[in-house]
Formats: structure tokens, C-alpha cells, sequence
């Protein structure tokens, strides 16, 4: 049954929702565009944040669905923690576009929603707000927000499987901004306002 959910969280994971979208749409390769990143970030830039949010919600949910059915089945530990990381696996190295995708940030919030509940949305919603009164760089608020995993891990489960997800999901979240990071630190990483409105190419 772990096999089975794993395999199936990391290729629902995989399914490359923001590619598919920008190509049904303008019928170019998202990973040519921007940041070469097929989550709903790289979306904005081209089709407008409305789309770049569907794509987000979206990733959202197919992190979430396959962590929350594991739930039903098994126990909290060490199994389910390897289907919670499974999605975010499928995401950021997708088996359908050669294992180069997106950021990781959805679905990782899909997979811990799904195993934290409602509570777990506050925290989110915190950092939102975060986001549009101080970051406004949505790779800095990501990797902040991915810094305090092992903490929020911790608090909802004190448990070593628990602290582990959170620190591995930080490593990865922040190996997947590497070059995000190298942006920020010689200030090339530019803010980008809300504007519900289509993008220009980048």
C-alpha cells in the first residue's frame, strides 16, 4: 500500500499543470520563458497572475489529494512522511518534462495542508500577508517561508519523522531557488506587484 501511494503521489506530482496550460493556451514552452520553472510564478509572467493563480491552486491540490488519501491508510510516520514528500518530488523533477519543473512551494503547501489541517492555512495566511506589506518577492517569501518548516513540523507533531520532513522539504525548496538566491544576492531579484492583468513576455 506505501508503494502504491508513493508512486501514484509522485506521479500525480509530476502532472505538469502550468506547461500544459501555457502551451494549450499560447503554444510555447514555459520552460523557455522567464524563469524556465512550470509553477504558477513563471505562469504569471506570461498568461497574467488570474491564470498564475489557477495554476498555483491547482498544484495545491495535487499535492494535497494523494497525501490526504494516504492519511486514511497509514499511520502517522515514517511512511506517510515519504508520500507527503512525494508530490514535491514529482513537481520539482517531473518524469512527463525530463525531471526539470517547478519551484516546489505548492505542493509542498498542498501535502502539509493535507496532513495539518485548517490550522496549517493560518500559518500560510500569515506569510501572505508577510509577502504583500514586506517581501514582494515571491522567491524570498518562498524560501522564508520554507526556513521555518522544521519549526511548524515540530509544533504540529514533535515527532523525528516530523522534524525530518520539515528539514528536508527546506532543503529542497531552497536547492530548487539556488539560482533565485544567487539573484538576491547581488540584488538582481526583482520585486513584482499584483497586477491582475495579462503579463508581457519575459
Amino acid at each position: 500500500m506505501f508503494i502504491l501511494l508513493f508512486i501514484f503521489a509522485y506521479l500525480l506530482g509530476s502532472i505538469p499543470v502550468g506547461y500544459l496550460i501555457v502551451k494549450g493556451k499560447k503554444g510555447i514552452d514555459i520552460k523557455k520563458i522567464g524563469s524556465g520553472a512550470t509553477g504558477g510564478t513563471n505562469v504569471s509572467r506570461i498568461l497574467g497572475v488570474k491564470y498564475g493563480i489557477l495554476v498555483g491552486v491547482l498544484d495545491v491540490l495535487k499535492a494535497y489529494f494523494p497525501v490526504f488519501l494516504a492519511a486514511k491508510f497509514l499511520a502517522p510516520g515514517w511512511q506517510l512522511i515519504f508520500v507527503a514528500i512525494a508530490p514535491v518530488l514529482g513537481h520539482i523533477f517531473p518524469c512527463f518534462l525530463k525531471f526539470k519543473g517547478g519551484k516546489g512551494v505548492s505542493t509542498m503547501v498542498g501535502a502539509l495542508f493535507a496532513l495539518f489541517g485548517p490550522k496549517f492555512i493560518l500559518i500560510i495566511l500569515l506569510y501572505a500577508i508577510l509577502y504583500f506589506s514586506v517581501f514582494q518577492i515571491s522567491s524570498l517569501f518562498s524560501l522564508a517561508f520554507s526556513a521555518s518548516l522544521p519549526v511548524i513540523c515540530y509544533l504540529f507533531f514533535p515527532k523525528t519523522s516530523y522534524i525530518f520532513l520539515g528539514l528536508f522539504l527546506l532543503a529542497l525548496i531552497w536547492w530548487a531557488h539556488r539560482e533565485n538566491i544567487q539573484r538576491i544576492k547581488t540584488g538582481e531579484e526583482t520585486k513584482r506587484k499584483v497586477k491582475f492583468s495579462k503579463a508581457e513576455k519575459s
